[in-house]
């Protein structure tokens, strides 16, 4: 999720008192000279930004208060809950009394609850409502946030008491979560620079203060570069669906243009691609997509990459650590990025066997169309889709026809429902959001009605939003202090259809919407003790998710949900047959575009010294690695948002691949059962690796799941790879 990356959660703190004055005295008796009016009581003003700091209020434990968000708020509100944070922090650091758990562990995961709430919202709005007015508060706000956390980070005092509970973590009577919140804590202190000395402390201060700067830099510069359209006139549209048309036109009356607009995103730029009959409009869709930040003008990101990876391994070098990759990745499944090379080069040859594979099938279509020259890259999702049809007499129009998005919105809960219990109750309307294209869920368990948490849905493309597909927590599960349950949100980009129409998606899109609430079901059924428990390494956290993806295409769901948006009828049985069979199609190209951006991420993040021109870079190890010159990166490192808008995927971009490994594997433990529902399967995997957040290691989660650990035979077989 998207949030203040602090060592703790962050606290909660009483309230300027504020007072109503009392209604002035009853006139007296006329007889009576009047009495001198007694001077009114002081009352103390309450700052505008309070209600960014403020509980939430509401049902179950509260919602967050879109309706009184104001931009202009983030910044004094993030400031003084910064201050405030910072002192609960000094009062745990000077404490008289000897260190325990308690008073220090347990007192940071108290601490800082309003700059996580005011947090919380901003890097909502920073994802879903960047214009410019979220961009200029994010110039100052990340910074800021930088500065704290190192404030925490480098408290001498404060880590001296976390050492001294982590040093008698073996003889003090912690239960196991209890140990667990201090070898975690410790961990990251360390990691994060708590036992440099004090020169060293400042030189990590000043590069965390300037990554944070280019990080904001980077993402708005992109962020600009896809608020671009190509416009098309009525002879361009050859070959498009007719659902899609509607959403280019949409697209273009959202920003005034004439005609229809295929904004450069890629939910609008992936199925131009794959229909559009025009190769000189398909070559020119694709440049600007993948021309983006590295244009050579003002939104050009070549010169912050650079710069990023070079502060990246001197903060590294000054933590002790061989590179970037290695630092972040210390406290991850893989802990070495060796590790996480074999793994992708073990895959890697047999995917771009695949796609030689895939391009001979796509060139002998080619050639009967008279195309001059080879494939090239803005060609392969049309040829793709062409030999799709010709191979598997499988028509992706058709296809879509079946899959309505409200319609799949409702599989995704009925799946939830058959496999963990939970029901879904649309409440839009009665909670604030933050855009009218927001719906809210309850989730409750459905034997009983008892509450489990919210669901926020924004699930279309819009200007100043984010491309993509992400979920987000707004407020974690933990019990600690009483039950504090989940709200998330899963966002999305979808197209609008034309005014009344329905949309439309396909079947990869049907896959990230289960993916997607796959993540939000892990944050919903999360149950552990202390809210940084809550969440997961890097390379874990997709496995749930990616699990999910694979109820998409069980009968229950087809049969119920896979309806023809203008008959109602189900999906033929057919049609099924010719998707099952093509289960395997394309998965070079998918392979291949994906591990080449995660090979590209972790060789550039494992060179210690860190000096890169990204450019040459990314072609020079393209070719070490023989990429096929008929596909690009899914990412390139101009646009790569993954790695440079925060470090969260840094060196991490492998985690999917990693996950994936674990998700094949556990999905064969359902397969294996001849039941995709089996409910003894649904209920070890709900109550071992869903529950479970990080209160026990990840890869012995895995093994009271299955077991044994994972194989990636199982990956392989999925992929056609094997």
């Amino acid at each position: 999720m998207t949030r203040a990356t602090l060592p703790a959660t962050l606290a909660t703190a009483a309230l300027m008192a504020c007072s109503t004055p009392p209604p002035p005295p009853e006139a007296p008796p006329p007889a009576a000279p009047p009495a001198p009016a007694a001077p009114a009581p002081t009352v103390a003003a309450v700052a505008p930004y309070e209600v960014l700091l403020a509980e939430w209020q509401g049902p179950n434990g509260g919602v967050p208060p879109w309706d009184k968000v104001k931009v202009e708020l983030f910044v004094p509100a993030i400031e003084e809950a910064s201050k405030r944070m910072l002192a609960e922090v000094e009062a745990i650091a000077t404490s008289s009394e000897p260190p325990t758990f308690e008073n220090t562990l347990a007192a940071l995961e108290r601490a800082g609850k309003p700059l996580d709430r005011s947090a919380t919202l901003f890097f909502v709005y920073t994802g879903n409502m960047n214009d410019p007015a979220v961009q200029a508060a994010t110039g100052v706000i990340r910074p800021r946030l930088a500065q704290v956390q190192d404030q925490v980070n480098f408290n001498t005092q404060l880590f001296e008491r976390v050492k001294a509970v982590y040093d008698a973590r073996e003889t003090s009577g912690l239960d196991a979560e209890q140990k667990r919140v201090v070898e975690k804590s410790y961990d990251a202190f360390v990691q994060r620079g708590a036992s440099l000395p004090p020169e060293k402390k400042a030189r990590m201060g000043e590069i965390n203060q300037a990554l944070a700067k280019l990080f904001t830099d980077f993402g708005n510069r992109v962020l600009a570069d896809e608020d671009t359209w190509v416009v098309l006139g009525k002879d361009d549209l050859g070959g498009l669906p007719e659902a899609l048309v509607g959403g280019y036109a949409a697209a273009a009356k959202e920003r005034k243009v004439e005609g229809w607009a295929v904004v450069n995103t890629r939910s609008a730029v992936d199925p131009f691609l794959t229909f559009s009959n025009r190769r000189d409009l398909r070559e020119k869709v694709w440049n600007a997509f993948i021309k983006r930040g590295d244009n050579r003008d003002d939104h050009d990101t070549n010169a912050l990459i650079t710069e990023i990876v070079k502060l990246r391994a001197e903060r590294a070098q000054l933590l002790g650590y061989a590179s970037h990759a290695h630092w972040r990745m210390a406290d991850t499944m893989a802990k070495d990025p060796k590790k996480a090379m074999e793994l992708m080069m073990r895959v890697w040859p047999a995917a771009v066997r695949r796609v030689k594979q895939e391009v001979a099938d796509m060139s002998r279509l080619a050639k009967k169309d008279k195309l001059k020259g080879a494939i090239q890259p803005w060609d392969y999702r049309y040829y793709m889709e062409k030999v799709r049809q010709q191979k598997y007499a499988l028509d992706q129009t058709e296809f879509k026809n079946y899959f309505e998005l409200n319609n799949m919105i409702q599989a995704s809960y009925f799946m939830a429902g058959k496999l963990y219990g939970y029901a879904f109750e649309e409440v839009t309307g009665q909670f604030p959001v933050f855009h009218p294209d927001v719906r809210v869920f309850h989730v409750t368990n459905a034997s009983d009605g008892s509450h489990v948490g919210y669901l926020y849905r924004d699930d279309f493309a819009r200007q100043y939003k984010r491309s993509g597909a992400w979920q987000a927590t707004y407020q974690g599960q933990s019990k600690f202090d009483g039950q504090v349950d989940a709200i998330v949100s899963n966002n999305n980009n979808f197209t609008k259809g034309a005014e009344g129409e329905p949309v439309l998606i396909s079947l990869d899109d049907a896959e990230t919407l289960f993916h997607e609430f796959g993540h939000a079901l892990h944050a919903l059924t999360n149950d552990t003790t202390y809210p940084s428990l809550g969440g997961t390494p890097r390379d874990f956290v997709e496995f749930p998710s990616q699990v999910h993806e694979n109820w998409v295409l069980t009968r229950e769901v087809l049969d119920k949900y896979a309806r023809h948006y203008k008959t109602g009828e189900a999906m033929p049985q057919a049609l099924i047959d010719k998707m099952r069979a093509a289960a395997t199609f394309n998965q070079g190209f998918s392979t291949v575009e994906y591990l080449a951006a995660a090979i590209v991420d972790m060789k550039l993040h494992t060179d210690p010294k860190g000096e890169v021109d990204p450019v040459a870079f990314e072609q020079k190890t393209l070719k070490e690695i023989g990429m096929p010159k008929e596909i690009v990166l899914r990412h390139r490192l101009p646009q790569f948002m993954h790695l440079f808008t925060s470090d969260a995927y840094s060196a991490g971009y492998y985690s999917y691949l990693w996950s994936d490994v674990m998700a094949a594997d556990a999905w064969q433990a359902f397969e294996e059962t001849g039941d995709p529902w089996n409910p003894e399967v649904a209920k070890k995997f709900k109550e071992i690796i869903l529950a479970t957040g990080d209160a026990i290691d990840r890869a012995e989660a895995y093994r009271q799941f299955r077991g044994r650990d994972p194989k990636v035979e199982a990956l392989l077989q999925n992929r056609g790879l094997k």
